[in-house]
């Protein structure tokens, strides 16, 4: 085996309302990394925490939101522009109310569709999860 170097695990949200919108948030200008970018909520696990209190604590912290109902979307492993390697868990969250209040880590918000998601220039790894959600959609609105 060779050198393992620095591995993180991350936990994303897609999170949606039942019109079919998802939650984007934009990135401070002061953020340490992807500055005034779009994204969605999520951030790192802490050691020892499950992965769903884990979402769930990032979308509280980040949006305010609760999340209704928790379910596994997509997971993908790689390394980051820094070198390191990550692997995202992501989940789709259902927001129980719209009432989105924004950490000091974002600045803005918008409730799009996944299409309008794509334009807004998203991390490539957040378009692959709002693809998968796009895909999967159906299952978690009824």
């Amino acid at each position: 085996m060779g050198d393992t170097g620095d591995y993180r695990v991350s936990v994303k949200a897609v999170v949606y309302r039942e019109d079919g919108t998802i939650l984007a948030i934009r990135r401070s200008k002061t953020a340490p990394t992807r500055p005034l970018q779009w994204d969605i909520p999520g951030g790192e696990l802490e050691y020892g925490e499950s992965l769903i209190d884990g979402v769930r604590r990032e979308t509280r912290e980040e949006t305010g939101l609760e999340g209704e109902k928790v379910d596994l979307l997509d997971a993908i492993a790689r390394f980051n522009d820094k070198q390191e390697f990550w692997t995202a868990i992501c989940y789709a969250v259902k927001a129980e109310t719209a009432d989105v209040k924004l950490s000091y880590e974002h600045d803005d918000y918008r409730w799009v569709t996944p299409e309008e998601f794509e334009v807004i220039q998203p991390s490539s790894r957040n378009t692959e999860f709002v693809a998968a959600f796009a895909r999967r959609k159906g299952e978690f609105i009824v």
